[in-house]
């Protein structure tokens, strides 16, 4: 494990930035504690040559920002946690909000610059006041592709905690818009479904979460979210074979997931899917009580031809030998960065066996020993992480999650806590990564 982690170290580094034309020197930032006092303006923190995100206290949250430097655009991810000076779900997420426009425009950016926005609730039902609170700090004409899913935060106390993607293109080569999907059921969340599509330069990459299917089980449902995902492409002319990632989250895990691959399966066999795209199957509730599963989908098109190469490595097993039809790593060669998209991975075995049944600090080891070995392949580490989400069987090991976390190095990027139902009932926790390198045509 040891040896493969430091390994999995290698990469570029900067002040908050993943500098995608040369290596950056400049310092870095330290994570700042969870009990930083109120501030009226925006702090920043000392620095720290172990991390690689800028952590910036403002409003009261805690933002983790990690920067992208490609040739055609800076891109920022961010993950924010909220001031637990207050208690009520909205007033948390207006400060979130707050701080999120705070940091946007110190990036030279506006809410008109996200296009993704996930947001992780305590209870599904706090989702009208988190609309409520965004509509009031940073609504835009353009909606980003957005995800909202009940979660919740591993951090006491927090109602709601929010990742963010935004683009920032250096001139005028950006062109977003918002696509509706065409309603499922009658249900207002299904009204709500949408995504957005991103032109930049030569390249159209589409995002879009929320989408449900309509059905009287799990299996219905699943293969109904999956063709109305298709109609929302072809609305952008796509399909559904410029899918390069997937998120599927299911209310009832341990009922649905049987249902949901054999939906699945019968949907990419009828349309020729092959390879699935990478993908997370993790338990949530959706938004929409009507509903039993919800789909987020990342899509690419390009003016010359999309190369992308599946990930792979010696420690994990593919997915599809047990029913499961996803790859456990996309690389997407585009032309702002080289994109890999790391599936959720747990602590599975080369023969796609459970490792170390009831043995939580086992199984956190050989999560990130996958994970580490699928980016070793592509030349990357830890430290071409730009974004995470880990997930978390048990809340009463999330101290012990941090610890082991943090003494692995897996750390220095924006990476959401939460509390989930894992696809089998003996994994304790799993993780999903999104990592960058240098663009081909950038690289020396």
């Amino acid at each position: 494990l040891r040896s493969l982690l430091v390994r999995s170290g290698a990469g570029f580094r900067g002040s908050g930035a993943l500098s995608l034309r040369r290596e950056a020197s400049a310092p870095v930032v330290r994570k700042f504690p969870s009990e930083a006092p109120t501030l009226v303006g925006t702090q920043r923190v000392p620095v720290s040559p172990d991390s690689h995100a800028e952590t910036i206290a403002t409003h009261g949250c805690s933002v983790v920002l990690r920067r992208v430097e490609g040739p055609e655009a800076r891109e920022l991810f961010l993950h924010v946690q909220p001031d637990l000076g207050v208690a009520q779900a909205g007033a948390q997420a207006e400060a979130v909000y707050r701080a999120v426009a705070a940091v946007l425009e110190g990036e030279g950016a506006n809410a008109g610059s996200v296009v993704c926005e996930k947001t992780f609730l305590r209870a599904r039902d706090d989702v009208a006041a988190v609309r409520a609170a965004r509509e009031r700090v940073i609504a835009s004409e353009v909606r980003p592709a957005t995800t909202e899913i009940e979660q919740p935060p591993l951090r006491e106390g927090a109602r709601v905690e929010i990742s963010v993607q935004a683009v920032v293109p250096p001139a005028s080569s950006l062109r977003v818009e918002t696509v509706d999907a065409r309603a499922t059921c009658g249900c207002h969340e299904c009204a709500r479904s949408h995504g957005v599509r991103i032109r930049l330069g030569e390249e159209v990459r589409f995002e879009a979460g929320g989408i449900y299917g309509a059905g009287d089980d799990a299996y219905e449902q699943a293969l109904a979210m999956f063709v109305a995902a298709e109609g929302l492409l072809e609305r952008v002319d796509m399909s559904f074979h410029d899918v390069v990632r997937t998120w599927i989250h299911l209310g009832e895990m341990e009922r649905d997931y049987d249902a949901l691959n054999r939906a699945r399966r019968e949907f990419f066999a009828s349309r020729g899917i092959d390879p699935p795209p990478a993908s997370t199957g993790i338990g949530g509730r959706p938004v929409a009580g009507e509903h039993d599963l919800a789909l987020g989908i990342s899509a690419l098109q390009s003016a010359r031809p999309v190369e992308r190469h599946v990930m792979t490595t010696p420690t994990l097993n593919e997915a599809g030998t047990y029913g499961a039809d996803f790859v456990r790593g996309m690389r997407v060669d585009e032309d702002n960065r080289i994109a890999l998209h790391v599936s959720g991975t747990a602590s599975i075995d080369e023969a796609g066996r459970t490792a170390h049944p009831g043995d939580f600090d086992a199984q956190v080891d050989r999560m990130l020993v996958n994970v580490a070995g699928l980016l070793e392949g592509q030349g990357a580490g830890f430290a071409d992480v730009v974004s995470a989400v880990t997930y978390l069987k048990r809340p009463a090991d999330a101290e012990l999650l941090r610890r082991k976390l943090r003494d692995a190095g897996f750390e220095g990027f924006p990476n959401a806590l939460v509390a989930a139902t894992i696809c089998r009932p003996e994994l304790l926790c799993e993780t999903e990564v999104f990592a960058v390198l240098p663009p081909v045509r950038s690289q020396p």
